[in-house]
């Protein structure tokens, strides 16, 4: 029983922010490339693959980790950290996640295994990028967005103006909310060398964070005129400018707790963003 929690706990299945947050943007996707009547079928296999790659990523993620996590406050009692299961059976658990992974992307079409096997890539190199690369946040941002191409191609949409949209605005959106993450350990990972947007952007992060918000609501704006949806997205999208402003009050407080408070939020702002596409597809 000790085993099974320490398994369930690796993949994050008791922490489901981070599988809504991936799993968001690629329902606007599969919205937006169907006209807001995407298939059963499609919705449940990427819901599928969602929740099995974000596992897998974890896992993938604390085996990178696993010296660097031992030395950080929030993260010394994962489950490899702490001694609670061996590097071999995070190894086995991994293969088997990936396999069912490919299990899935099997049954999409043909055109979908190659875009597969570039975000499998894409999301491998991001555990080992805060060891070079002054903001991983970026890796994340294109490993966290490759549902967006899936969508289009899994659809038999080109990927057009509004994919290209789309990807944009959510690069900015996972940049903007994984730097309010990487706040929660910044001064941990100035002692032990771990990079992050945080430390990058310094004292300008507030301002950055900003812009972010900011260029993701004004192409989610773009976005819409061209879709051309009803006058109920434009509802929401207004409603959402609260959580962006709940997050900045929150993050002029700097206080480690409130910025993961800001992270956890962000799950809100993708489910108004979600119900704003049904809407504004279905209320003409």
């Amino acid at each position: 029983m000790m085993k099974f929690s320490a398994y369930w706990r690796l993949m994050r299945f008791h922490k489901p922010v981070g599988t809504l947050l991936l799993w968001f943007p690629t329902a606007w996707a599969l919205w937006i490339a169907q006209r807001g009547q995407p298939s059963w079928s499609l919705l449940f296999l990427f819901f599928c693959g969602t929740v099995i790659m974000r596992a897998a990523g974890c896992v993938l993620n604390d085996l990178a980790d696993k010296e660097f996590d031992q030395q950080v406050t929030r993260t010394k009692l994962r489950p490899l950290a702490a001694g609670e299961l061996k590097t071999k059976e995070a190894l086995i658990l991994l293969c088997f996640l990936l396999f069912i992974a490919l299990l899935i992307l099997l049954q999409l079409p043909a055109a979908c295994f190659l875009w597969g096997m570039v975000a499998l890539a894409v999301a491998t190199l991001y555990p080992f990028c805060k060891r070079f690369l002054a903001a991983p946040q970026f890796i994340l941002g294109l490993a966290f967005s490759m549902g967006i191409p899936m969508a289009f191609v899994a659809s038999n949409k080109p990927l057009d103006d509004t994919c290209v949209l789309l990807f944009l605005l959510n690069f900015s959106w996972i940049v903007l909310y994984d730097t309010l993450y990487a706040m929660i350990d910044k001064e941990d990972d100035l002692k032990i060398g771990v990079r992050s947007t945080a430390i990058y952007f310094a004292q300008h992060t507030h301002l950055i964070i900003s812009l972010l918000q900011l260029v993701m609501q004004t192409l989610w704006l773009y976005l819409a005129w061209m879709l051309q949806v009803s006058a109920s997205f434009y509802v929401l999208w207004i409603l959402s400018w609260g959580i962006l402003i709940w997050q900045q009050k929150l993050l002029m407080q700097a206080k480690p707790e409130l910025c993961f408070k800001g992270f956890e939020i962000s799950v809100y702002y993708g489910a108004i963003m979600w119900i704003a596409l049904i809407l504004g597809f279905a209320i003409h």
